[in-house]
């Protein structure tokens, strides 16, 4: 079955600041998140990350660019965009004084759902979510991973076509962020489409079909997890020796085998499978080799994201969007 694409974005430009002075945010971002699948936006601090969910999602709109969400276009039919998503921030919008399930059936009023359908919706995504024992409780005694959970439920209420996640776990404990994961699992095995940002590269790795890179204002590189670390080399046998000295002779004895080394590491390309992991260590026996340790190494999304972008990733995004957003 050929791709069926649900939002298309083409171009996407905004600058904040001043006309004298004005600070590019976007500058050319093309995307597309095809139905059934969920994309994955990586980038540094203030990759405008936020900015774009921000236009996609109607909230904003940009200084030049096109974009349709499930065939609607978001400038001239923005009302219509609106009826097939939901948006899922960093922070949970639940009111503090009414209990979960009262915070769910105010959300299903103000999506206009028939009372009945309203209530039914709102028993399945509690019970959904681990939430049915506390349901009746106030908010205010729910844990963070709770809150975030019940949020979600709330983005859920009117089944959307595609759902926008920016940064859905942060701040979550590591239990609390599985949980999440797990839950976000089953929003996609329902057929929900999913946009996605996040701080945690693992994450993206778990749950995107497919990830888009931006940096400087530009998407620089897409494709599935694998795709993108295909991009930043094989995987590798890596021995870690004493000296770095110690790590040139032994890189000298194993050249044939496409040995390298940096200080006091040598690395030895592989194609990941058992039996050439196992030919090179044989080979590095024979050598008379003796490392202080050693791993096999597989390229991961942080290489991706160093190499690609020139800076580690970091624990945080911040883009003009989110100053304007909590001002």
């Amino acid at each position: 079955m050929p791709p069926d694409p649900l939002v298309v974005a083409r171009g996407l430009r905004k600058s904040y600041g001043t006309a004298r002075r004005p600070v590019t945010v976007l500058d050319g971002v093309d995307l597309t998140l095809h139905r059934g699948e969920v994309l994955a936006l990586l980038g540094p601090n203030g990759a405008g990350k936020t900015t774009t969910v921000r236009i996609l999602s109607t909230l904003l709109r940009p200084d030049a660019g096109t974009a349709t969400v499930a065939g609607h276009d978001l400038l001239t039919a923005p009302a219509r965009v609106r009826e097939v998503i939901s948006l899922t921030g960093q922070y949970a919008a639940v009111d503090e004084k009414l209990s979960g399930r009262e915070n769910l059936a105010v959300m299903g009023r103000l999506a206009h759902l028939p009372r009945r359908t309203a209530r039914r919706r709102v028993d399945e995504l509690l019970d959904a979510f681990d939430l049915g024992d506390a349901a009746d409780r106030r908010i205010s005694t729910y844990s963070g991973g709770m809150r975030r959970r019940l949020d979600l439920a709330a983005g859920l209420l009117r089944r959307p076509q595609v759902l926008f996640l920016d940064e859905p776990t942060t701040g979550l404990d590591p239990r609390s962020r599985q949980t999440m994961w797990e839950v976000i699992r089953d929003v996609i095995a329902e057929g929900t489409s999913l946009f996605l940002t996040t701080q945690y590269l693992e994450e993206a790795d778990q749950l995107a079909h497919r990830i888009a890179l931006i940096d400087g204002g530009r998407v620089v590189a897409e494709g599935t997890p694998e795709e993108l670390k295909r991009r930043v080399g094989d995987a590798g046998v890596e021995l870690t020796f004493a000296t770095a000295a110690l790590a040139a002779t032994s890189a000298a004895a194993l050249a044939e085998h496409g040995a390298t080394h940096e200080g006091d590491v040598v690395r030895l390309p592989t194609d990941g499978s058992l039996a050439h992991v196992r030919s090179l260590l044989t080979a590095i026996e024979k050598a008379g080799v003796t490392p202080e340790h050693w791993e096999v190494r597989a390229p991961t999304l942080d290489d991706v994201f160093l190499t690609l972008t020139g800076r580690a990733a970091r624990a945080r995004d911040t883009d003009p969007s989110d100053q304007e957003a909590a001002a």
